[in-house]
């Protein structure tokens, strides 16, 4: 599938489970918060298959709090990226910085 068809199943998948139209944001928020922790567990076990589920998971809860602010992940990736395409910095110890 493509990214499209993987988001709009992702949302079908939520109406069915009575997630949205109406998602708690704090419900969501926690979520993504439990799901970020499974890829720092993912990162510091150094298992790329659970990483894998880890990402995929916290995109899922994503796409369940764009709904609560009736957004989408592509208007808010679309916003980011405007902001860090003229965003300018260095690398320091394996991480950007900006200036």
């Amino acid at each position: 599938m493509d990214t499209q068809a993987l988001i709009e199943a992702i949302e079908l998948w939520g109406v069915e489970k009575g997630i949205i139209p109406n998602p708690d944001k704090i419900a969501q928020y926690f979520k993504t918060c439990e799901e970020v922790q499974e890829l720092s567990d993912a990162i510091l076990t150094d298992s790329r298959e659970d990483a894998i589920d880890a990402i995929g998971d916290i995109v899922v809860t994503l796409i369940m709090q764009c709904s609560a602010w009736d957004t989408t992940l592509e208007e808010c990736m679309q916003q980011a990226y405007d902001v860090i395409s003229k965003r300018t910095g260095k690398m320091v110890n394996g991480q950007f910085v900006k200036d």
